[in-house]
């Protein structure tokens, strides 16, 4: 490193340090996001470094995170994308390849997710000509269970793709398994739920794909991003080529010849020796990250166990405090888990004196931010209505979930106190209306 990047790199330090004045929490006008990046010096540094390099393609950096990060969820492969959206298009996609032989999913085929969840874990279904067939979820851990989805398969039915709810494993293990049995394949949806275990096992290492985001608002940070994991060879071949143009060569950027016949191949009815790093095996997308992006998300790798203790601890706090409300649906975690949460679910009781909405505009007028969880029951959104998909048994919860469910913040930037204020400011609305 020359002496003027030194210098550089040390005045970048003390710009972030000069800006990090301790701001006094002020209940009731101090904003409590639910969700949030905690972004350090090192963050910071490490981001202007690579800009000073000018890593603005993807290369070796995003190879050192894709390695360490596949490390991390104990996956063979791990590869970059621009989005969490992304990963899940690659990954619902790939499934659709004709690499696959007798197990390639053809349009008209069904793949079952639950209703009650975001759109991007279901758009990719549509958007590769596949059917949903939507499950209902449990109250409390809003997953899914594995007898729902036993009861959803049909002749048809070939695949299993759904997420891990604010954090909350499904049942991991099981749905894996039952998905060996009826030999569907299963794509984890891990975007809310990274360094989550089910059993002791890691999320994301259950199924034969697994994806994630590194959008501000989830565990790890690259501003935007995303990674499709997993440790099938012939998967992680494919996501690689329809993450790339689709090209059938997998040489790195900036590299040539890595299979050492470069201009050796004769495939489709392109002349032989058509050079490789031009032929196309799969109909494809650009949707690479940057360098800059994976720099921050190196960064950010390193305080993962932090983060998730911190989301852990915000977790029980708000649960102990709230526990003794009356017409509050609490969240539960799913049996043998230990959860990295994502958020903190309540439900209203239909019973009780008071709707979600008027809660929720009491929290929000006292800054206290909250969210939906998610699209509740997507089939009732107008984008879904005349899409060709399946209800298998009904969809009760889901429908519960859309008019009384939302969830509030466990972010690691949350401090005891402003974890204290939320609990202080449900327990006052709820008091109010015996």
């Amino acid at each position: 490193m020359s002496d003027l990047t030194t210098d550089i790199l040390d005045g970048v330090r003390k710009y972030h340090q000069d800006r990090q004045e301790q701001r006094e929490f002020v209940p009731g006008t101090t904003e409590i996001w639910p969700s949030g990046a905690v972004l350090t010096e090192e963050d910071r540094t490490a981001l202007v470094e690579a800009a000073l390099e000018m890593r603005i393609a993807s290369g070796g950096i995003s190879r050192r995170f894709e390695s360490a990060f596949a490390r991390r969820m104990r996956r063979r492969k791990a590869h970059l994308t621009n989005s969490g959206s992304s990963a899940n298009l690659l990954a619902v996609s790939a499934l659709t390849s004709h690499l696959l032989g007798d197990r390639q999913l053809r349009p008209g085929d069904e793949v079952i997710t639950v209703a009650a969840g975001f759109p991007t874990t279901v758009n990719p279904i549509l958007q590769n000509g596949l059917v949903p067939v939507f499950v209902d979820v449990e109250l409390r851990t809003y997953n899914t269970t594995v007898e729902r989805v036993a009861e959803a398969i049909g002749p048809r039915t070939r695949a299993i793709v759904m997420a891990h709810t604010l954090g909350n494993p499904f049942e991991a293990a099981e749905i894996a398994r039952l998905a060996e049995e009826r030999e569907l394949l299963l794509v984890e949806d891990t975007c809310d739920a990274v360094d989550s275990t089910y059993d002791g096992q890691r999320v994301g290492s259950f199924g034969d794909l697994c994806t994630v985001s590194f959008y501000p608002a989830h565990h790890l940070t690259m501003g935007e991003g995303g990674c499709v994991l997993t440790s099938n060879l012939v998967l992680a071949r494919i996501v690689e080529s329809l993450r790339d143009w689709g090209r059938d060569c997998w040489c790195e950027p900036g590299e040539s010849d890595t299979c050492r016949k470069r201009f050796g191949y004769q495939m489709g009815t392109l002349p032989a020796g058509y050079d490789h790093k031009y032929i196309f095996s799969h109909v494809g997308y650009n949707l690479k990250s940057t360098d800059l992006q994976a720099a921050l998300g190196l960064s950010q790798l390193d305080k993962l166990d932090g983060f998730s203790s911190a989301r852990r601890r915000n977790w029980r706090r708000l649960r102990e405090g709230l526990a003794d409300l009356p017409w509050l649906l609490l969240p539960e975690p799913t049996p043998r888990s230990d959860p990295s949460w994502f958020g903190f679910a309540l439900t209203v009781d239909p019973q009780a004196p008071f709707s979600r909405a008027q809660l929720v505009s009491f929290l929000e007028a006292r800054k206290i931010g909250t969210r939906r969880l998610f699209a509740g029951n997507l089939t009732r959104h107008p984008a879904y209505a005349d899409r060709p998909h399946r209800v298998s048994g009904d969809l009760v919860n889901s429908d519960l979930v859309t008019e009384h469910t939302f969830w509030v913040g466990v972010y690691p930037g949350l401090t005891e106190e402003m974890i204290d204020y939320v609990v202080e400011s449900i327990t006052e609305f709820v008091g109010s209306q015996r």
